[in-house]
């Protein structure tokens, strides 16, 4: 009976201590999102986001290494508790994920070569354009491929990749998030941006579709908007404060699908 007892509060003990633990994915290149710098550790936007989010919550946070894609089985199969990634939310999205508030304000933009001529949507007709997929990106572009007369667009599940195939003039222009690209081409001078592609989407932290940790994580948000934390967070990664209105600083309600 005793051993029985000691191995039910061993059990205890360690479902409550993994209940302590929030398990993040996030795609590891994505600046000024998420990068995983060399001792395995994460920086970046979203990453002092969910770390704020867990000291709200008293949670530790565990963040796992994962491609852009993979991050959506592994949120719908209770692999990791969230993901993050500049990841858009949309109504298509919400069929099948949970997601939090939004907390940036996300356009597109053309990343294209400097000197290849291709500055705007107008200049792609017949032209090859990449995309990361599964992103919005790719979403956007399938939609106004016949408006833009886009010619084959090709996805890619790498980020740096896409950009190497727009450098080398395998491709005429990546369709992508235009501040991930800002801070690419810091690294990437002979690439710039070209048109911003208005779009009035916003990033969310994605979640399993009824996850019981939607409410808690989305509320941490909204504290973390009305106490200022959010707002010094994008100052810290940006350079200068949120405007009024935005997401950043604005609580929202929870998004639900149509």
């Amino acid at each position: 009976m005793r051993l029985l007892i000691a191995a039910l509060v061993a059990v205890g003990v360690a479902t409550a201590a993994e209940a302590e633990t929030l398990t993040v994915g996030a795609y590891p290149a994505n600046p000024p999102w998420q990068v995983k710098q060399e001792d395995g550790s994460f920086v970046g936007f979203e990453v002092d986001l969910v770390n704020a989010i867990a000291e709200k919550l008293g949670m530790e946070v565990e963040y796992q290494d994962l491609g852009f894609q993979a991050l959506f089985a592994a949120t719908s199969s209770g692999r990791i508790d969230m993901a993050i990634s500049s990841i858009t939310i949309t109504d298509e999205r919400l069929q099948n994920q949970d997601f939090t508030q939004g907390y940036y304000d996300a356009d597109l933009a053309l990343g294209v070569r400097a000197d290849s001529g291709v500055t705007s949507l107008a200049d792609l007709d017949g032209q090859a354009v990449g995309v990361l997929s599964s992103s919005t990106g790719e979403r956007w572009a399938q939609a106004n491929q016949e408006e833009y007369g886009f010619g084959p667009i090709r996805g890619y599940t790498a980020y740096q990749q896409l950009l190497l195939d727009v450098q080398a003039g395998r491709i005429a222009a990546a369709v992508s998030d235009v501040t991930g690209l800002i801070f690419a081409f810091e690294q990437m001078p002979a690439l710039t941006v070209g048109e911003r592609i208005e779009t009035g989407d916003r990033y969310g932290i994605m979640l399993r579709k009824d996850s019981e940790l939607t409410e808690r994580v989305n509320q941490a948000i909204s504290e973390l908007k009305e106490d200022g934390t959010l707002a010094a967070i994008y100052e810290t990664h940006f350079g200068s404060p949120p405007d009024e209105g935005t997401s950043t600083v604005t609580v929202l309600d929870l998004p639900r699908a149509d």
